[in-house]
């Protein structure tokens, strides 16, 4: 089992999920033609993939969407009020719609959508059960709900949002209404609740925990590391590989055995 942070940010993100049988991305937020040289970097051919999902119709989740898919033929997996909502997504061969809450199986995986609270018209986040265990993946997301929380327990590895330092929000060079919509139920999740949402997930089997969609202007790698440190410290049940994600490169590949 293999996951790889491509990118994450807010000017793309894209994630990279490899089980025994099958080759996912989460988000295409890059061009196409960047998440094909990303994916060379580690290996693998654009044309091996199985399949793209969809958390939700901003554009720095599915920039590189439609020619990808199209390029590959590759099945599109996606909320309908999220198909509904791109409307320049253009023709799609191989559309698979989904429903929040309940669970479809993509070869080896079975992938359970789960709904969160985002600006955007019916965002999901996902929890993959493989052989290895549990991935949860949840990102833009203005407050870590008990919907949230109970469907991302158990997990080997996470994928969790942590946009923003409260104070560098506060102090920076967003207008007040930009600052209430971020920090807002529908916005995205800070630091700080970032690592509130972590600690209630410690368990004996977690093993990673990548911090994702981190903002260039009101955040910084060392404090949404900081903050997440702080959290495992303080417990002895797990020692997780952390890894901040960033825009320009990819994060890192883990892989669970």
């Amino acid at each position: 089992m293999r996951v790889c942070l491509l990118a994450s940010g807010s000017k793309g993100n894209a994630v990279y999920i490899e089980s025994e049988k099958t080759r996912i991305l989460v988000d295409v937020g890059l061009s196409a033609r960047e998440i094909e040289r990303r994916l060379g970097e580690i290996d693998v051919p654009a044309e091996s993939l199985d399949a793209i999902l969809v958390t939700h119709e901003h554009l720095d989740h599915v920039r590189g969407v439609g020619p990808l898919a199209r390029r590959y033929h590759l099945p599109l997996y996606m909320h309908p009020e999220t198909h509904s909502a791109l409307s320049s997504l253009g023709k799609i061969e191989q559309l698979h719609e989904f429903e929040a809450g309940e669970p479809f199986v993509l070869r080896d995986l079975e992938v359970r959508p789960f709904a969160v609270t985002h600006d955007a018209t019916a965002p999901v986040g996902f929890v993959f059960n493989t052989r290895a265990g549990k991935i949860g993946f949840a990102t833009d997301l203005g407050i870590a709900t008990r919907l949230v929380a109970d469907s991302l327990r158990d997990c080997r590895m996470l994928v969790l949002e942590s946009n923003h330092d409260e104070k560098m929000l506060q102090d920076g060079p967003y207008p007040w209404h930009l600052k209430q919509r971020i920090r807002s139920r529908h916005g995205h999740l800070s630091n700080d609740a970032a690592s509130e949402l972590l600690d209630g997930l410690l368990w004996q089997g977690l093993d990673a925990v990548f911090l994702a969609h981190l903002s260039e202007t009101n955040n910084m790698p060392d404090k949404a590391f900081a903050g997440a440190s702080a959290v495992l410290s303080k417990q002895n049940l797990c020692d997780p590989q952390l890894v901040v994600g960033t825009q320009e490169r990819i994060s890192a590949c883990i892989e669970l055995e």
